[in-house]
């Protein structure tokens, strides 16, 4: 591995034993085993490779989650939605979770504007993939109008689980429960014969 992989598998280890806070570009460069003058010349401050960091955390993290192919039911299915659901739910508790670091960043993003401003641009991305996901098929193209209905949908919907588990997990909706709050909306909102 090169300095700008060394960069990044540290600052991911920093992150997760630090948060975006508390972490430092001395602890990134002791973690990675460079130097500081690699930060900048890699990804031009801290905050950036702090950013980039934490994208490859949750690309890693719902690559575990299957690939929609993978996923049981059909596309666009209550049964697929309640799949990429239960995914996201059981990786809130586990050790070693990234999801806390979304909330870091909801409180504190104003003090970081440099990864704010890269991960906003990444939560278009992350709204893409939670189509293809769901809906199956291929990601639609950025400037599809469903990145900015279903895609900023199910972004608010992981962001706010991602909150309400942070908050109290025992309160937190489990994927089953996600999954029949959303087919009795459905349900409600189907015409009356």
């Amino acid at each position: 591995m090169g300095h700008r992989e060394d960069l990044l598998e540290g600052a991911k280890r920093c992150l997760l034993e630090k948060g975006f806070v508390r972490t430092t570009a001395r602890d990134i460069v002791r973690e990675s085993g460079t130097n500081l003058a690699s930060i900048g010349y890699h990804y031009g401050s801290k905050d950036t490779l702090l950013a980039q960091a934490y994208v490859a955390l949750a690309e890693n993290a719902a690559e575990e989650w299957g690939e929609p192919q993978e996923l049981p039911g059909a596309d666009g299915s209550l049964e697929r939605f309640g799949a990429v659901m239960a995914g996201i739910t059981d990786s809130l508790g586990k050790p070693g979770s990234i999801w806390h670091l979304s909330i870091e960043l909801v409180t504190m993003g104003d003090k970081l504007p440099a990864v704010r401003e890269h991960l906003a641009a990444a939560q278009r991305e992350a709204g893409r993939g939670f189509i293809g996901m769901i809906m199956g098929g291929a990601e639609p193209p950025a400037d599809d109008p469903s990145v900015d209905t279903l895609g900023k949908f199910f972004s608010v919907l992981v962001l706010g689980l991602i909150a309400q588990h942070t908050f109290d997990a025992e309160f937190s909706p489990s994927a089953e429960e996600l999954t029949e709050g959303l087919r009795r909306l459905l349900a409600a909102a189907q015409p009356s014969p």
